[in-house]
Formats: C-alpha cells, structure tokens, sequence
C-alpha cells in the first residue's frame, strides 16, 4: 500500500463524536514512551501528523487521521500514563474502553510494545482484555534499531512464548519495527491493506 494521502480528523473524549463515515479504523495504543507518534509518522510518510514529545503521556484523546481517504488511523492515549493525575488517568481508562467496546468501525487493534523490555504484567492484561472482549489484535514491537538482529529474533520468541504459556491458544499477528530506519513499515501497511479489501 502507497499512502497517498494522510490528513488529521479530530480529537475528542466522547466516542459517540467519533466519525460517523463506515470506515475501518485502526487503532494504535500502548505505554507512554512506547514511540507510537514516531511509528505512526513513520507509517505515513509525515515528519509530523503525530505530535512526538519528550514528554511521555502526551496523547490525551481519541485522534483520528483519515489515509487515503479510505481508512483511518486512531492514535488512542497511552496506559501506564506519565505525569497526570489520577483523576486523569480514570478519565482516560474510561473513553479508550469506551471506545473499544462500541466502537464499530474499529477492525483491528496494534498493541505497540517496546522490543528491549521483557513482557510487561500492564501490555499482557490489556491483551487479554482486547482477547476477552473478542476485539482483533496484532502487537507491534518497536524500537528494533536498539538491538542487533540475533537479539531481536530471541527477545520475540521469547515474548510470544510467554503469551501461549498463559491464556492464548495461539500467538496474536505481530511485527518488527523501527521508526528510525523504517523496518517493518512496508509489512504492516501489507497486513492493513489485506484486511481494507476484506472490509471493501
């Protein structure tokens, strides 16, 4: 898939203010600091549709960015949030539930975990939510250019691994990334496509 296009929506907290156009949506979500703006950015061949910080916990809404005028791209707020409080953090929890749960457009879920960090207990409970709640899912581990090649290899087996060793019957979709030096873009734009023309 070319992206041709790649324009900002709106952001909001209430879902029922969601678009209403009957477009698959794909959602990108996980701890702050994981490198979802520069993925995302990365994706779309944009040096700033996402808004990047040094500051973690910096996506505080729903942000819908419509791609080839034919599927959206939803950069949801991180979980695991730095520096806001926890009233905020409540508010938070609230509308990305809301969204999953009522959200129709939305077709697949991209769960962003950083490769050089072993299984975190708050990535594998927010995957076996999205698996209880039979919402589609694919993790994508970022930051690949931290490790050399053999390490990547032996860090996903092993992070696979540990997920069929607790509820899962088998692995979720997954893939490499690096925003850096663009691995793993021309695969996940592939799997994006193969489910648009499902939907079509």
């Amino acid at each position: 898939m070319k992206i041709t296009s790649a324009e900002f929506v709106m952001s909001n907290s209430d879902v029922a203010k969601c678009p209403a156009a009957p477009l698959p949506e794909y959602a990108f979500i996980g701890r702050s600091n994981v490198g979802k703006s520069s993925l995302i950015n990365m994706l779309v061949d944009r040096k700033s549709l996402a808004k990047t910080s040094g500051r973690p916990g910096k996506t505080q809404l729903i942000n819908h960015f419509k791609i080839n005028k034919n599927w959206f791209l939803v950069d949801l707020p991180g979980y695991g949030y730095a520096r806001v409080s926890k009233k905020d953090k409540k508010i938070f929890q609230k509308y990305i539930t809301e969204y999953f749960e009522k959200r129709e457009q939305l077709v697949c879920s991209f769960v962003l975990v950083d490769i050089r960090h072993e299984p975190q207990p708050i990535d594998l409970e927010f995957m076996e939510w999205l698996g209880t709640n039979g919402i589609p899912f694919a993790i994508i581990f970022t930051k690949a250019d931290k490790l050399k090649p053999g390490a990547i290899a032996k860090y996903v087996d092993n992070y696979l691994k540990q997920l069929l060793d607790t509820i899962w019957e088998e692995a979720p979709p997954h893939f490499v990334t690096s925003s850096a030096n663009r691995t793993g873009k021309e695969a996940l734009l592939a799997y994006i496509d193969g489910i648009n023309r499902d939907f079509f």
